[in-house]
């Protein structure tokens, strides 16, 4: 996923394991977090088992919009609708082929701007303002 992303010309951070043993996913959830907050990263790409979890975690922080992908139209509308900022995705589920078509499809897609999509965005954020008082 990572040479897919480079050879799409974004710059990767990877934040996550660097071994097959288990790790607890909130604390990576936690560090992508951060990195959006601090405007280090624009964007992320999580992984677990199901890729639920972690997108569970992720959303936890304030201003992090992650969905769970597991085909190609959920990968783009989650940006251009939803101006998600986290692919969340399940190695359990999803072959190393289609998580690579999904990180491109992510990676390529844009924000709509529609004003529907502008109008539900602000609502998230009142929502996410008034529980992080």
């Amino acid at each position: 996923m990572i040479a897919i992303a480079r050879n799409l010309g974004h710059e990767v951070a990877d934040l996550g394991t660097c071994s097959t043993d288990p790790v607890d996913y909130p604390d990576i959830a936690r560090k992508v977090a951060e990195a959006l907050q601090s405007g280090a990263a624009e964007r992320a790409i999580l992984i677990c088992g199901s890729g639920v979890g972690a997108c569970v975690a992720a959303n936890k922080f304030r201003g992090v919009r992650g969905g769970t992908c597991h085909d190609t139209f959920s990968a783009h509308q989650s940006v251009e609708d939803d101006d998600s900022n986290v692919m969340c995705l399940g190695s359990r589920v999803i072959g190393a082929s289609l998580a690579g078509e999904l990180v491109k499809t992510f990676l390529n897609a844009k924000f709509s701007g529609a004003e529907r999509h502008v109008r539900r965005l602000g609502k998230i954020q009142e929502i996410e303002a008034e529980r992080f008082r």
